[in-house]
C-alpha cells in the first residue's frame, strides 16, 4: 500500500511535465536500467510502476538489468548515456551514495552526473536466518555470534551495497564478528540463505516474506524504528537487543544530468 501511495504523486510529476514535451517525447521506448539482477527488491519495484508509466508516456519502458559491482555498471552504462530522456535508472542506495565513498575512484560522479526525477519507495530491512542456525531472537544471535567469533557468516548483495552496511552497522553496534560474503545480487544471497549455505542476511521485507511465513527462513528482527505492519509480532531490533539500531533501503528513479 505504501508503495502504491507514493507512485501516484510519480505518475503526477510525469503528467506536470508532459505538456511540455509531449509534442517530441517520446516517440519510441524507454529503456530503464536496473543495476541489479532480475528478481532483486529494484527490479520487483520497477514491475510494479512501469506499466503505469508506459501507459501515461504512450510508450513502453524496457527493463534492463545490469546487475554486478553493487550497482556501478548500471550507474555507468545511465551516466554515459546521452541526456534524451530515453534512459533512465531505478537506483538504490549502493551506486550514487554508498560506493563512492568505499572505493578510490567510480566511473561518475553523482551530483554531476545524474538528475534525479522521484523518489519512489522506502522501506526497511529484516534480518533472517536459516532455521539451522541455534537462534530465535537477536539476543541469542548476539550470544552464539560473540561465542564463536568469525564463524557466522551473512551474505549481502555485494559489496557497497545497503544491506552490506546495514550488517556492518550491526556488528559494530553489537561487537560481533560475522564473516561478509558479497554476491552479485540479493536473489542469489537469498538462494543461499534459503538452502542454507549462508547463515543470515538483511534483506527487504517484500521480496522475502513469503519464505519468512513459510518459515523456510527465521526473521529475528526489523530494522526501523517502529514495527512493520507486514510482521507486527516481529520485534524492531532496537527492541530485541541493539539499542537505537536502524537500517532502510530506498529506491529512486534518476536520468542522465542535462536531461530536459
Amino acid at each position: 500500500m505504501k508503495l502504491r501511495m507514493m507512485i501516484v504523486p510519480l505518475l503526477t510529476g510525469f503528467t506536470a511535465v508532459l505538456p511540455a514535451t509531449a509534442q517530441t517525447w517520446p516517440d519510441k521506448p524507454i529503456r530503464l536500467i536496473l543495476g541489479v539482477p532480475a528478481g532483486a527488491t529494484p527490479d520487483v519495484t520497477a514491475r510494479l510502476i512501469t506499466p503505469g508509466l508506459s501507459q501515461l508516456l504512450g510508450q513502453p519502458l524496457v527493463s534492463d538489468n545490469r546487475g554486478g559491482a553493487g550497482g556501478l555498471i548500471g550507474a555507468e552504462i545511465v551516466a554515459k548515456s546521452a541526456p534524451d530522456g530515453y534512459t533512465l535508472f531505478i537506483s538504490s542506495p549502493g551506486a550514487l551514495t554508498i560506493l563512492p565513498h568505499m572505493r578510490k575512484s567510480v566511473p561518475y560522479d553523482t551530483l554531476r552526473d545524474f538528475a534525479p526525477i522521484s523518489l519512489i519507495s522506502v522501506g526497511p530491512f529484516v534480518l533472517i536466518t536459516h532455521p539451522s542456525v541455534p537462534v530465535k531472537s537477536v539476543k541469542e544471535l548476539i550470544a552464539l555470534a560473540k561465542a564463536q567469533p568469525g564463524k557466522l557468516n551473512y551474505a549481502s548483495a555485494g559489496n557497497g551495497v545497503a544491506n552490506h552496511l546495514a550488517m556492518e552497522m550491526f556488528k559494530q553496534m553489537a561487537g560481533v564478528d560475522i564473516t561478509h560474503v558479497p554476491y552479485k545480487g540479493a536473489p542469489q544471497a537469498v538462494t543461499d540463505v534459503l538452502a542454507g549455505h549462508m547463515n543470515m542476511m538483511f534483506n527487504s521485507i517484500a521480496p522475502i516474506i513469503a519464505n519468512i511465513k513459510a518459515g523456510r527462513v527465521r526473521v529475528l528482527g526489523i530494522a526501523s524504528s517502529k514495527r512493520s505492519p507486514q510482521l507486527p509480532d516481529v520485534p524492531t531490533i532496537s527492541e530485541a537487543g541493539v539499542p537505537g539500531f536502524e537500517a532502510v533501503n530506498w529506491f529512486g528513479m534518476f536520468a542522465p544530468a542535462k536531461t530536459p
